[in-house]
Protein backbone atom coordinates (compact mmCIF):
# COMPACT_ATOMS: atom_id res chain seq x y z
CA UNK A 1 0.00 0.00 0.00
CA UNK A 2 1.36 3.14 -1.01
CA UNK A 3 -0.03 6.32 0.85
CA UNK A 4 0.91 10.04 0.46
CA UNK A 5 -0.79 11.31 4.11
CA UNK A 6 -1.47 15.12 4.84
CA UNK A 7 -3.35 16.87 7.22
CA UNK A 8 -2.97 20.01 9.69
CA UNK A 9 -0.84 20.30 13.02
CA UNK A 10 -3.25 18.95 15.56
CA UNK A 11 -4.78 16.71 13.21
CA UNK A 12 -3.99 13.10 14.51
CA UNK A 13 -1.59 12.55 11.58
CA UNK A 14 1.01 10.56 13.69
CA UNK A 15 -1.64 8.30 15.52
CA UNK A 16 -2.98 6.95 12.20
CA UNK A 17 0.25 6.72 10.87
CA UNK A 18 1.07 4.71 13.55
CA UNK A 19 -1.61 2.05 12.97
CA UNK A 20 -1.51 2.30 9.28
CA UNK A 21 2.15 0.77 9.39
CA UNK A 22 0.73 -1.77 11.77
CA UNK A 23 -2.15 -2.42 9.54
CA UNK A 24 -0.16 -2.98 6.28
CA UNK A 25 3.92 -3.88 7.90
CA UNK A 26 5.36 -0.98 5.69
CA UNK A 27 7.45 2.25 6.97
CA UNK A 28 6.62 5.86 7.66
CA UNK A 29 8.90 7.68 6.23
CA UNK A 30 9.52 11.28 7.10
CA UNK A 31 11.09 14.38 5.35
CA UNK A 32 12.99 14.65 8.77
CA UNK A 33 13.68 11.13 9.40
CA UNK A 34 15.40 11.11 5.67
CA UNK A 35 17.73 13.60 5.93
CA UNK A 36 19.21 12.53 9.22
CA UNK A 37 19.18 9.92 7.69
CA UNK A 38 21.47 10.45 4.53
CA UNK A 39 23.39 12.65 6.74
CA UNK A 40 23.94 9.34 9.09
CA UNK A 41 24.63 7.48 6.21
CA UNK A 42 26.95 10.14 4.51
CA UNK A 43 25.44 9.85 1.18
CA UNK A 44 26.46 12.39 -1.25
CA UNK A 45 23.47 13.98 -1.06
CA UNK A 46 23.39 13.94 2.81
CA UNK A 47 26.76 14.91 2.83
CA UNK A 48 25.01 18.05 0.72
CA UNK A 49 21.92 18.60 2.73
CA UNK A 50 24.06 19.03 5.78
CA UNK A 51 25.62 22.04 4.39
CA UNK A 52 22.29 23.74 3.85
CA UNK A 53 20.95 22.35 7.47
CA UNK A 54 23.79 23.43 9.54
CA UNK A 55 23.21 27.04 8.21
CA UNK A 56 19.97 26.90 9.54
CA UNK A 57 18.86 27.06 5.34
CA UNK A 58 16.16 25.30 3.61
CA UNK A 59 17.26 22.34 1.69
CA UNK A 60 16.93 22.78 -2.03
CA UNK A 61 14.04 21.07 -3.95
CA UNK A 62 16.98 19.45 -6.23
CA UNK A 63 18.95 17.99 -3.03
CA UNK A 64 15.17 17.03 -1.26
CA UNK A 65 14.30 15.30 -4.72
CA UNK A 66 17.15 13.33 -4.72
CA UNK A 67 17.48 11.96 -0.87
CA UNK A 68 13.41 10.99 -1.25
CA UNK A 69 14.12 9.28 -4.51
CA UNK A 70 17.02 7.38 -2.79
CA UNK A 71 14.75 6.58 0.54
CA UNK A 72 12.22 5.20 -1.75
CA UNK A 73 14.49 3.13 -3.77
CA UNK A 74 15.47 0.82 -0.68
CA UNK A 75 13.91 -2.97 -0.16
CA UNK A 76 11.74 -2.20 3.17
CA UNK A 77 9.90 0.02 0.36
CA UNK A 78 8.72 -2.05 -1.91
CA UNK A 79 5.46 -3.45 -0.57
CA UNK A 80 4.17 0.18 0.20
CA UNK A 81 5.34 2.96 2.65
CA UNK A 82 3.70 6.15 4.42
CA UNK A 83 5.16 9.16 2.93
CA UNK A 84 4.63 12.36 5.61
CA UNK A 85 6.10 15.66 4.41
CA UNK A 86 6.86 15.92 1.26
CA UNK A 87 5.42 16.76 -1.20
CA UNK A 88 4.75 20.53 0.33
CA UNK A 89 4.80 22.17 -2.91
CA UNK A 90 3.22 21.43 -6.64
CA UNK A 91 6.93 21.76 -7.66
CA UNK A 92 7.89 18.66 -5.34
CA UNK A 93 4.24 16.66 -6.43
CA UNK A 94 5.21 16.66 -10.32
CA UNK A 95 9.13 15.48 -9.15
CA UNK A 96 7.59 12.72 -6.40
CA UNK A 97 5.75 11.46 -9.74
CA UNK A 98 8.75 11.57 -12.07
CA UNK A 99 10.17 9.45 -9.09
CA UNK A 100 7.39 7.11 -8.69
CA UNK A 101 7.27 6.05 -12.41
CA UNK A 102 11.01 5.46 -12.00
CA UNK A 103 10.73 3.59 -9.81
CA UNK A 104 7.21 1.73 -11.40
CA UNK A 105 5.07 2.83 -7.81
CA UNK A 106 1.69 3.70 -8.47
CA UNK A 107 0.34 5.71 -5.24
CA UNK A 108 -3.21 3.77 -3.87
CA UNK A 109 -4.13 7.20 -2.37
CA UNK A 110 -3.43 10.96 -0.75
CA UNK A 111 -5.23 10.87 2.28
CA UNK A 112 -5.76 14.58 3.81
CA UNK A 113 -7.17 14.54 7.47
CA UNK A 114 -9.30 17.62 7.19
CA UNK A 115 -10.25 19.56 10.23
CA UNK A 116 -11.71 22.98 10.95
CA UNK A 117 -9.13 25.59 12.69
CA UNK A 118 -11.35 26.50 15.62
CA UNK A 119 -11.36 22.57 16.61
CA UNK A 120 -7.62 22.38 15.46
CA UNK A 121 -6.93 25.27 17.96
CA UNK A 122 -8.68 23.78 20.63
CA UNK A 123 -6.76 20.02 20.32
CA UNK A 124 -2.92 22.15 20.13
CA UNK A 125 -3.84 24.58 22.79
CA UNK A 126 -4.54 22.15 25.40
CA UNK A 127 -1.86 20.30 25.18
CA UNK A 128 0.83 20.56 28.54
CA UNK A 129 3.85 18.66 29.34
CA UNK A 130 5.89 17.85 32.93
CA UNK A 131 9.15 20.02 33.16
CA UNK A 132 10.54 16.81 34.51
CA UNK A 133 9.62 14.04 32.74
CA UNK A 134 8.16 15.00 29.49
CA UNK A 135 5.14 13.15 29.89
CA UNK A 136 2.19 15.26 28.01
CA UNK A 137 -1.50 15.67 28.73
CA UNK A 138 -4.42 17.55 27.67
CA UNK A 139 -6.70 19.99 29.58
CA UNK A 140 -9.67 19.04 27.77
CA UNK A 141 -9.00 15.30 26.53
CA UNK A 142 -6.42 13.71 29.02
CA UNK A 143 -5.85 16.24 32.03
CA UNK A 144 -3.59 15.08 35.32
CA UNK A 145 -5.55 14.36 38.34
CA UNK A 146 -3.99 17.20 39.94
CA UNK A 147 -4.06 20.48 38.20
CA UNK A 148 -0.93 21.18 36.46
CA UNK A 149 0.73 18.01 38.71
CA UNK A 150 2.40 15.21 36.58
CA UNK A 151 0.44 12.06 37.46
CA UNK A 152 4.14 10.33 37.01
CA UNK A 153 6.59 12.30 38.54
CA UNK A 154 4.87 15.10 40.15
CA UNK A 155 6.57 17.62 38.13
CA UNK A 156 4.71 21.10 37.01
CA UNK A 157 3.06 21.14 33.58
CA UNK A 158 3.52 23.99 31.24
CA UNK A 159 2.39 24.89 27.81
CA UNK A 160 5.08 24.87 24.89
CA UNK A 161 5.31 28.65 23.58
CA UNK A 162 4.82 26.67 19.96
CA UNK A 163 1.62 25.86 21.51
CA UNK A 164 0.28 29.47 22.49
CA UNK A 165 -3.02 30.38 20.56
CA UNK A 166 -1.56 33.22 18.54
CA UNK A 167 1.76 31.00 17.15
CA UNK A 168 -0.86 28.02 16.07
CA UNK A 169 -2.93 30.21 14.55
CA UNK A 170 0.06 31.87 12.64
CA UNK A 171 0.98 28.12 11.85
CA UNK A 172 -2.16 27.16 10.58
CA UNK A 173 -2.41 30.16 8.48
CA UNK A 174 1.24 29.30 6.78
CA UNK A 175 0.22 25.68 6.44
CA UNK A 176 -3.16 26.20 4.57
CA UNK A 177 -1.47 28.38 2.33
CA UNK A 178 1.17 26.67 1.30
CA UNK A 179 -1.06 23.40 1.10
CA UNK A 180 -4.31 24.55 -1.28
CA UNK A 181 -2.17 24.19 -4.35
CA UNK A 182 -1.00 20.75 -3.17
CA UNK A 183 -4.60 19.66 -2.52
CA UNK A 184 -5.72 20.78 -5.88
CA UNK A 185 -3.18 19.36 -7.62
CA UNK A 186 -4.34 15.73 -6.06
CA UNK A 187 -7.61 16.61 -6.68
CA UNK A 188 -6.71 16.28 -10.41
CA UNK A 189 -5.11 13.20 -10.19
CA UNK A 190 -8.61 11.70 -9.09
CA UNK A 191 -6.06 10.32 -6.08
CA UNK A 192 -7.42 12.49 -3.43
CA UNK A 193 -8.88 11.58 -0.45
CA UNK A 194 -10.30 13.88 2.15
CA UNK A 195 -11.22 12.30 5.70
CA UNK A 196 -13.64 14.39 8.54
CA UNK A 197 -10.47 14.60 10.84
CA UNK A 198 -13.47 15.76 13.32
CA UNK A 199 -14.59 12.38 14.36
CA UNK A 200 -13.28 9.90 16.96
CA UNK A 201 -9.34 8.36 16.13
CA UNK A 202 -10.91 5.06 15.27
CA UNK A 203 -13.62 6.21 13.05
CA UNK A 204 -11.26 7.78 11.02
CA UNK A 205 -9.09 5.15 10.79
CA UNK A 206 -11.77 3.23 9.36
CA UNK A 207 -12.63 5.70 6.64
CA UNK A 208 -9.14 6.11 6.00
CA UNK A 209 -8.78 1.98 5.66
CA UNK A 210 -12.35 1.75 3.65
CA UNK A 211 -11.19 4.51 1.69
CA UNK A 212 -7.64 2.52 0.75
CA UNK A 213 -9.39 -0.36 0.06
CA UNK A 214 -11.95 1.38 -2.53
CA UNK A 215 -9.40 2.27 -4.49
CA UNK A 216 -7.25 -0.78 -4.67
Amino acid sequence: MYILLMGPPGAGKGTQAERLIEKYGIPQISTGDMFRAAVKEQTPLGLEAKKYMDNGQLVPDAVTVGIVKERLAKDDCKKGFILDGFPRTTSQAVSLDAILRDLGIKLDGVINIAVPDEELIKRTTGRQICRSCGATYHVTFKPSKVKNVCDKCGGELYQRDDDKVETVKKRLSVYAAQTKPLIDYYKNSNLYIEIDGKQSMEDVYKDIVASLEKSK
